[in-house]
C-alpha cells in the first residue's frame, strides 16, 4: 500500500495550491540551511521549518563569534534572521500566497534514522509535521 501523497502539493485554507519543493530548493541556497520543510496545507498562511547544515553554521558561528553549538545556534536571533532575510528575497519571486511567513530552526538535522527522511534523502513530510507539531503550531499561534 502507499502511504503519502502522489504528489507534493499544499492546499491552503484559501483553495490555492501550491508547490512546495520550488521553495524549498530557493530556501536550501543558503549555505548554513541543511533542510528546509515548507508547511500550510489547510492554513491560512506558509511556514517553513529549517535545519542548520553542521559544517556551514559551526563555520558562521566562529566567523560572527558564537557559541558553537548547534541547538545553540538553532535558537540565535541572528542566524534566525539571516535566515528569514535571505527567504524575504525569495519571497519576492513568488505569488503573495505562496510566500513563505515565518520560519523556525529546528535543533537538530532530519534524519533517516528518526525516520523524517527516506532512503533516498526525500523528506516525509506527514512524519517531519507530527514530530514538530508544537514548533507548527508556535508558528501559527
Amino acid at each position: 500500500s502507499i502511504t503519502g501523497r502522489k504528489k507534493d502539493i499544499i492546499i491552503t485554507a484559501g483553495g490555492k495550491n501550491i508547490t512546495p519543493a520550488d521553495l524549498e530548493a530557493e530556501i536550501k541556497q543558503l549555505p548554513i540551511v541543511s533542510q528546509c520543510v515548507v508547511i500550510g496545507d489547510r492554513r491560512p498562511y506558509l511556514v517553513a521549518l529549517v535545519t542548520l547544515d553542521p559544517e556551514e553554521a559551526l563555520a558562521y558561528a566562529k566567523e560572527h563569534d558564537l557559541d558553537p553549538d548547534l541547538e545553540a545556534l538553532a535558537a540565535n536571533a541572528d542566524i534566525k534572521a539571516v535566515i528569514m532575510a535571505h527567504v524575504d528575497q525569495i519571497n519576492e519571486k513568488f505569488a503573495r500566497v505562496e510566500q513563505v511567513k515565518k520560519i523556525s530552526i529546528l535543533p537538530a538535522d532530519l534524519s533517516q534514522e528518526a525516520g523524517e527522511l527516506t532512503p533516498t534523502m526525500k523528506v516525509k513530510r506527514n512524519v517531519v509535521a507530527e514530530k514538530h507539531s508544537a514548533a507548527i503550531d508556535e508558528l501559527y499561534g
